[in-house]
Parts: structure tokens; sequence; C-alpha cells
């Protein structure tokens, strides 16, 4: 099963500069372990405890996880899965 996983740029360290990467799972943790396993480091960026880390956004063909089943949400073959930090901050 091949899950397409675009990178955001803060984490591209991790990838050696790739934009998006494949990876293969049921679920997005199953997704992010097998990640983890060719990009070292890149799911204690995203995952924190069994859940999301709270300033990152994961999106499930433009679906936000969150909304779905977190990081047991299954998968399927030619999924496309985004990782976007969450942008906070500004002027008031």
């Amino acid at each position: 099963m091949a899950i397409e996983v675009r990178i955001p740029t803060i984490l591209r360290t991790y990838t050696d500069g790739a934009k998006a990467v494949e990876g293969s799972g049921e679920t997005l943790a199953e997704l992010f372990a097998d990640l983890e396993s060719r990009h070292t480091g890149i799911e204690a960026r995203i995952v924190d405890g069994g859940t999301l880390r709270r300033f990152v956004n994961v999106y499930l063909n433009d679906e936000d996880v969150r909304f779905l089943d977190g990081i047991d949400t299954k998968l399927t073959d030619g999924d496309n899965v985004t990782i976007l930090p969450a942008v906070a901050g500004g002027m008031v």
C-alpha cells in the first residue's frame, strides 16, 4: 500500500529535503512508524504520547484527522497525507 506524505519545510531535514515521501500502513500510527524506520526522528515531531502533537495538523485527503480517528484513522492505497505545523501568533 503506497501513501504519499507531504512534508512541511520544517521537517524536511528528516527527509533529506524531500517535499513528499511514500510510506505504508493501515492507520496513521502505522504510517508514522513506517516513516520513522526510514527517516529517524520524524515521528517524535508529529506524535507525542500516542496522540498528535498539539501544534501539528495532519490531513488525510484534505480532511483534518482530528475530526476522524486521530492517529488511528484508517488509510487506503493511494491516500494523501499532509503534515502541517500549526501557525500561531500575530499582533493584536
